[in-house]
């Protein structure tokens, strides 16, 4: 079992830091599906997941292929690359997503009570908004740039492992 967090600053600055990195994630999570599947096939998991502070990449499975897979996590994350098509149904995705989360009111509830509690916090009607005012190929593409240049990351590797 390994779990990175790869935490950036940068996501919460603003709403459409936020957007941008759920943008991000997705794109790349898109971007894995096929050249992963052999690793699916080969009973090997992989997650990723945009946290409130970074990106969580989580693998498990048969420790002698799980560096493999773990590394072709990586290559795709620092080589991240899009087409246009694949933003816009990508956009299109998280539109339909935040919209299901505003229309449901425990919801709704949950990230007002977030919203309140936490210091920082964007809601989900400020991301939501920010996505509807559109988002540009190029502020993805430099928030990306951004991102990688300021990462923390913590790790955890449990199981049989060589340090």
């Amino acid at each position: 079992y390994v779990r990175f967090h790869l935490i950036s600053p940068l996501i919460q600055q603003s709403a459409v830091n936020v957007v941008l990195f759920d943008t991000f994630v997705n794109i790349l999570v898109h971007n894995l599906g096929e050249p992963a599947y052999e690793a699916d096939v080969a009973q090997l998991e992989y997650k990723l997941v945009a946290g409130e502070h970074g990106l969580v990449i989580r693998v498990k499975g048969f420790n002698h292929k799980l560096p493999l897979l773990f590394q072709l996590i990586i290559d795709y994350l620092s080589d991240f690359s899009f087409t246009p098509a694949v933003f816009e149904m990508i956009t299109e995705q998280l539109k339909k997503t935040y919209f299901n989360i505003l229309i449901k009111p425990e919801t709704l509830a949950k990230d007002v009570r977030l919203l309140i509690l936490e210091h920082g916090r964007w809601s989900m009607i400020d991301k939501y908004q920010t996505l509807m005012n559109g988002l540009s190929i190029a502020s993805l593409s430099a928030f990306v740039k951004a991102f990688k240049s300021q990462l923390f990351v913590e790790g955890l590797v449990q199981g049989n492992f060589t340090s």
